[in-house]
């Protein structure tokens, strides 16, 4: 019986087959028709949706199925998950057997986990069950949730940032914030456009964003076009000024992620402090990031080893384990 855990993000979807690895990492962007029947099969998913996103011809749409982590459309996420399922589980006598875990965030409401196990079971997907994403993210980098030493764990994504701490089964206390990677993309955007007159669309911004983490020189060439004239234009953008605009934004999630502290028992400040949180997500990536963490909470972050697949990873290896289904799983 085929094995899959699903992280079903705001920004990527990842499909683990915890025989096989990842099977499946691309953005969560469908295509579709206009005027075409909302359960009919998409035009494109994924890659080649996402290359599209600001060019997409008259007579098409580009939707994204999840919005700050939860489903905004029912029919969207069925018949994007449906899509994933196919690529996925390539062979049709697979998919009515498979069990499936799906990451949600530690704080989506009962009618959001309900709303996605209701279009994993309108898109085939049998008896699908939900996991935390900082519980599927530290399993997928071997940590075991059933021992009596607390974990914390720093989920940043696309949608939402959340800090989760659990031991033995159960969850200590979490803190959840609906602002994260989107809206660093969102103000990288708008610096763009107020301040050098380039208007770039949502790709050019994310990989701004995602170069600062990496880039070496002090600034980058950005392509896009003058808001003035219209006309395509270039302009060289000191990546200095990136980091500056995301910083408040950074500042928001790091400052409602600490007040779990608060809620965070003494005994559990001692295994945290000799372990570490770990950090995971996307926008964990961001420079500097894991630096401001440590700087906030006064502990050592670890950042994981694979921030971008450990959440679909730890679902699928969850499956494996039904002390940890039973403990941390939602059906």
């Amino acid at each position: 019986m085929a094995q899959f855990g699903i992280d079903l993000g705001t920004a990527n979807t990842v499909v683990c087959n915890e025989s096989h690895g990842v099977v499946f990492d691309e953005p969560s962007v469908l295509l579709r028709r206009n005027g075409a029947k909302r359960r009919g099969r998409p035009v494109a998913i994924g890659q080649e949706a996402s290359e599209l996103l600001g060019r997409v011809p008259a007579g098409l749409s580009a939707l994204r199925p999840l919005q700050d982590g939860v489903i905004t459309d029912l029919d969207t996420a069925r018949t994007f998950l449906h899509a994933v399922v196919r690529r996925a589980a390539r062979h049709p006598w697979q998919r009515p057997y498979a069990r499936v875990a799906i990451g949600v965030p530690s704080g989506a409401t009962e009618l959001e986990r309900l709303a996605l196990l209701e279009a994993a079971d309108e898109a085939g997907i049998r008896g699908a069950i939900t996991v935390d994403e900082p519980i599927a993210g530290a399993v997928g980098c071997g940590v075991d949730p059933m021992e009596r030493r607390v974990h914390l764990v720093v989920d940043v994504g696309g949608g939402t940032a959340e800090v989760t701490a659990f031991c033995f089964g159960g969850v200590l206390t979490s803190r959840s914030c609906r602002v994260a990677g989107d809206e660093m993309t969102v103000a990288v955007y708008r610096y763009l456009r107020e301040h050098h007159h380039l208007v770039v669309g949502e790709h050019t911004a994310e990989d701004l964003k995602i170069r600062i983490g990496y880039e070496t020189e002090p600034s980058v060439v950005v392509p896009g076009r003058d808001a003035a004239s219209g006309h395509a234009r270039l302009a060289t953008v000191p990546l200095a000024e990136i980091v500056k605009v995301i910083e408040p934004i950074t500042e928001s999630i790091v400052e409602t992620l600490a007040a779990c502290l608060d809620d965070l028992p003494p005994e559990a400040s001692r295994d945290v402090l000799a372990d570490g949180m770990l950090l995971i997500g996307g926008a964990s990536l961001t420079r500097g990031f894991a630096e401001r963490l440590e700087r906030a909470f006064g502990f050592p972050v670890k950042l994981a080893e694979n921030p971008l697949t450990c959440v679909a990873e730890g679902a699928a290896s969850c499956l494996r384990n039904p002390s940890v289904t039973a403990a941390y799983g939602w059906n």
